[in-house]
């Protein structure tokens, strides 16, 4: 299945074949370069193996879709438990597809954990430096960035959508990293995982605009469809911001595996016009 998926999509500069593991019978996406430093617990859900009928079946992670908030726990908690996460030391923040990078620490363990009205509010990047600390975020093609400074031992969950990938959000994490831990971004690993690719992405004015102001380079990573039609490489603007971040090219690496492109692994906001599941992405240090 994972060799068929990414010979369907785009390759991209820095993309390797992303693992799909099995932990305690429940599969997770991993980052062969950050499973090789051994300081971290880290996976991306996919859609299969939990609780919950259609839209959200059956994995879904995410207390704001509309889904019973008791499935998403069962969910939550059986994800965490095959990692060997405390499911109820989470911590969440409200995607609100801004730029807003909260920096954690052990008082905030537990936030957003099990239910939505205590998540970190209008929060789209978490950041920390303490041990089992375990950091989440939730997607249906957005991007999901994951960080790893393997020298001061720091990680940091980025959620790029176009607006996060045009607010640069992704480099506002490594500099926070870098403020608040003293992280050399030429050390940091990176990993951008399944989210909606080229393939699929077809955006208008309303993305191009703001885009083409942000990036100088915004032709390397749109192709025109039709008048006022483009599709967007999400996967490479992200890795960009990264670099322009300072990490260097040989530590990032990009999953390039579309969501949309295979609905029966994945929730798709758009495959599925909008009413859907979510992805977990989790990182905690050891």
């Amino acid at each position: 299945m994972l060799k068929k998926m990414q010979e369907n999509s785009p390759q991209e500069k820095g993309s390797k074949v992303l693992p799909l593991t099995f932990r305690n019978n429940m599969q997770f996406f991993v980052f062969r370069h950050f499973e090789a430093t051994g300081l971290v617990v880290h996976g991306f859900t996919t859609r299969n193996g939990g609780v919950g009928s259609d839209p959200y079946g059956s994995l879904n992670t995410a207390f704001h879709v509309g889904d019973d908030p008791e499935n998403v726990r069962a969910n939550r908690l059986n994800a965490c438990k095959a990692l060997a996460i405390n499911p109820g030391a989470l911590v969440a923040g409200k995607q609100v597809h801004g730029d807003n990078v909260a920096v954690v620490d052990g008082k905030d363990m537990g936030k957003g954990a099990l239910s939505y009205v205590d998540a970190l509010p209008d929060t789209d990047a978490l950041v920390t430096g303490t041990r089992e600390a375990p950091l989440s975020s939730y997607y249906a093609d957005c991007v999901p960035i994951f960080l790893l400074d393997p020298v001061r031992k720091v990680v940091a969950l980025a959620h790029a959508g176009w607006k996060g990938t045009v607010l640069k959000i992704g480099k506002k994490t490594v500099n926070r990293m870098r403020q608040a831990f003293g992280t050399d971004p030429a050390k940091c690993l990176a990993g951008i995982g399944p989210s909606i690719g080229p393939c699929c992405y077809e955006v208008d004015d309303r993305v191009i605009v703001p885009l083409r102001q942000e990036f100088p380079c915004f032709s390397d990573f749109i192709e025109a469809r039709s008048p006022g039609r483009w599709r967007l490489n999400l996967w490479e603007a992200n890795r960009r911001t990264l670099l322009e971040a300072g990490l260097l090219p040989a530590n990032i690496e990009t999953a390039s595996i579309c969501t949309c492109c295979h609905p029966e692994t994945f929730f798709s906001y758009r495959a599925q016009n909008g009413t859907t599941g979510r992805m977990a992405a989790l990182l905690m240090l050891k």
